[in-house]
This record gives structure tokens, sequence and C-alpha cells, in this order.
């Protein structure tokens, strides 16, 4: 009976420390919100950086995320990897209520124990019960402890995003600015293009038309050279007649 209820007691302590791992590198973005101090705009700036960057080759690289410095890092190191696969994180807000409800049973089957005679288990029953006691408070101290540590670093994460953002912010605005500039110098430019276009069709229809007053002119002046030609013979024809 010791042995089982010290063994419950161990795997209740286990499984307050234990934590699951979130692979950076393969996350969904709910699976990355769901670590501490990230949100929807630093999970979506992690899944930008890998698809950037071809994925994380360390953990010690999500400093280079925007809007993920230090404490941030810090706070989420032992919930993420660079591999295997994701399984969900337990945040410490939840801690307190699994301690809880994992050393209830441990009570509950003290209770539930059968009788035996009180030579026997008198002395057991009193060091398990104080074991199990203890256990819960401890646990029940752990949890208030890393709930009071998640809290601090998501404050000082939530003070540091802003100004981080805003200078991520910068760059994205000058290139919006510069994309605007460019459109408006391509317009002027297309809108320049098309006027000479039309100048130079303009100026194309204004030779052709000249050249072909200057052909019709040369054959008149062609046809009225030859009828004087004609002229000039027949003259020549009937002066020799009369010579």
């Amino acid at each position: 009976m010791k042995k089982m209820l010290l063994a419950l007691v161990t795997f209740l302590s286990f499984s307050l420390s234990a934590m699951a791992g979130v692979n950076i590198n393969t996350a969904t973005q709910a699976e990355l919100e769901s670590l501490d101090g990230i949100g929807p705009v630093k999970a979506q700036a992690i899944i930008d950086y890998r698809k950037k960057n071809g994925g994380f080759k360390s953990v010690d690289e999500l400093e280079k995320v925007d809007g993920v410095g230090p404490v941030t890092l810090q706070n989420v190191r032992k919930e993420v990897s660079v591999s295997g696969a994701t399984t969900a994180v337990a945040k410490p807000a939840d801690t307190k209520a699994t301690a809880a409800k994992d050393a209830k049973p441990v009570k509950e089957m003290a209770k539930a124990a059968p009788a035996t005679p009180a030579a026997t288990v008198k002395v057991d029953d009193k060091a398990t019960a104080k074991a199990s006691k203890d256990a819960e408070k401890e646990a029940a101290k752990k949890a208030k402890a890393d709930e009071k540590a998640a809290k601090k670093a998501e404050k000082d994460a939530a003070k540091a995003a802003p100004a981080k953002e805003l200078k991520a912010g910068k760059p994205a605005k000058a290139d919006e600015k510069a994309a605007k500039a460019d459109d408006k110098e391509a317009a002027k430019k297309s809108k320049a293009d098309a006027k000479a276009a039309k100048d130079a069709e303009k100026e194309a229809a204004k030779k052709a038309k000249a050249d072909e007053k200057i052909a019709k002119k040369a054959a008149a002046d062609e046809k009225k050279a030859a009828k004087k030609a004609e002229a000039d013979k027949k003259a020549a024809d009937a002066k020799a007649k009369v010579k």
C-alpha cells in the first residue's frame, strides 16, 4: 500500500514537471500561439521567418524573429525544439488545476484503502497521509510560482513587443512608399510613351500627306512637260515643212 501511494506521488510530481514540446519548424499557428508570450503576430512572424530561411537550425535562432526578444526566448526555451513531433503545451495557468486534479485520487485512495489491523498499518497510514499532503502542498506552491513567473514574462514580452513591432514596421512602410513612388513613375512614363507614340503617328501621317502632295505635283509637272514637248515637236515639224 505504501509503495503504491509513493509511486502515485512520484508520478504526480513527474506529470507536473513534464512539458510537451513544440517543433518550431513544423508547428501550426495555433500550436505556436499555445506557447507563453507568443500571440498571433509573433506566431505568424515565426512561420514567415522559417519559410524565408528554410527553417530554424537551433532554438536560439528564435531571437532573430521580429517581436521575439531574450525574455520570450527564455520563457519558451524548455517548451520548443527544432525537431520531433509537436504536442500540446500545458500553460502554467493550467498546472494548478492539473495538480489539484491529480492529487485528489491520492487522497481518495488513501481514504478508500481497506481497513487493516491498527497495530500493523497505523504508522504507515500516517506517513502516507503526510507524504500525500506535502506533495499536494508542494504541487500547489510550484503551480503558483510558475503562474506568477509566466505572468511576469508575458508582461515583459508585451512591453518589449510594441517597440520591436514598430521597428519592424518601419521598413515595411518605407517599402510601401517606394512601391507607390515606382508605380507613379511607371504611370508617368507610360503616359509619356503613349503621347510620344501618338505624336510620332501624327507626324508620320503628316509626312505621308506631304509626300503624296509632292508626288502628285511631280506627276502633274511631268505630264505638263510631256505635253509641251509634244507641242514643241509639232511646231518644229510644221516649220520644217514650210522651208
